[in-house]
């Protein structure tokens, strides 16, 4: 009979769900449909195999997690479990660098004082003081064994990002957080055809992404666009030129939003740029990046053009 680990205490589960189990023992999981379909009693797993059934309907980003619904999760063996807003840990890191990538993004790298696992495209909070912490995603690529890589754009009158960019420099140590974030690739379908879109320092977890999956044997085309008012905003723009001589089934394409358009830019905004390049997204994987009115508006698009909405990954900011 499967016991279920919650809080250092274990609970005999029986035939019962883990929700059910939970919720007799006083321990208050936040639930609602009961069917599995909300999503409401969203927990994860940290030992122990899950049921199929128990993830079904959920993004694979969540999934690869070890995320499930507590209300459909009927474990055969013991399982350890968590709700999803357990603190994450923290850990020192040792700045390696700290470069311009174009006038308002810098490029962080940290080493780490323990080993870190993470996903690229995930996101870790940054911390100046003990209270004050900001979040960027990551935009290196564990495979690649490569520091963790930060783009930081440098807000106005930003509290952290005006500190980064002040005072940090090679050899601090800082505090960060381990990686969380649900945008990141996910092998197991190797044909299928992905679209990436991003403006701004957005472009940094996708750069990780693109590497990730195609250092992962994908095969169907990735097509990465990144969107600035003007050419002055792209960066990295070397690295991802040699990604596509060095891949055939991955394409660069920088978008400028106001003004001219030179050779070797679109004109236009960027969604909308990658929208009339691939107008039919039925059975392709989305992820979007970067500024809140664009990824929200860049959502609906493609849901429209024929994504399914388990596939859109959308990290803005």
């Amino acid at each position: 009979m499967a016991n279920v680990v919650y809080g250092g205490q274990s609970y005999e589960c029986g035939d019962t769900s883990v929700l059910d189990c939970l919720t007799a023992q006083g321990v208050p999981v936040p639930s609602s449909c009961h069917s599995g379909i909300c999503q409401t009693c969203l927990m994860r797993a940290t030992y122990g195999e899950l049921p199929e059934r128990s993830q079904a309907g959920l993004k694979p980003t969540l999934a690869a997690q070890n995320y499930f619904m507590a209300c459909s999760c009927y474990p055969e063996q013991d399982i350890e479990v968590v709700l999803p807003e357990a603190g994450l840990g923290k850990l020192q890191a040792s700045v390696v660098s700290v470069e311009h990538l174009n006038s308002e993004i810098l490029g962080i790298r940290l080493k780490p004082s323990r080993p870190f696992e993470y996903r690229a495209g995930q996101f870790i909070n940054l911390f100046m003081d003990e209270t004050t912490a900001r979040c960027y995603s990551l935009a290196s690529v564990p495979s690649l064994r490569e520091d963790l890589f930060l783009n930081v754009r440098k807000v106005p009158s930003g509290l952290v990002s005006s500190w980064i960019s002040a005072y940090l420099k090679a050899g601090d140590e800082i505090t960060i957080s381990d990686a969380t974030g649900d945008c990141f690739y996910v092998p197991g379908n190797p044909e299928q055809d992905i679209l990436l879109i991003a403006t701004g320092s957005g472009l940094g977890p996708l750069y990780g992404i693109a590497r990730d999956a195609l250092l992962s044997g994908h095969r169907g085309r990735l097509s990465l666009y990144h969107g600035s008012c003007g050419s002055e905003g792209f960066y990295l723009v070397g690295e991802l030129k040699e990604l596509e001589q060095t891949y055939r089934n991955f394409s660069y394409v920088p978008c400028i939003s106001e003004g001219e358009a030179s050779a070797g830019y679109a004109r236009g905004m960027v969604h909308d740029v990658a929208l009339a390049d691939n107008p039919d997204l039925s059975g392709w994987r989305v992820f979007l990046c970067g500024n809140p009115d664009m990824v929200n508006a860049a959502r609906q698009d493609t849901f429209f053009a024929g994504a399914s909405m388990r596939e859109i990954h959308a990290d803005p900011f």
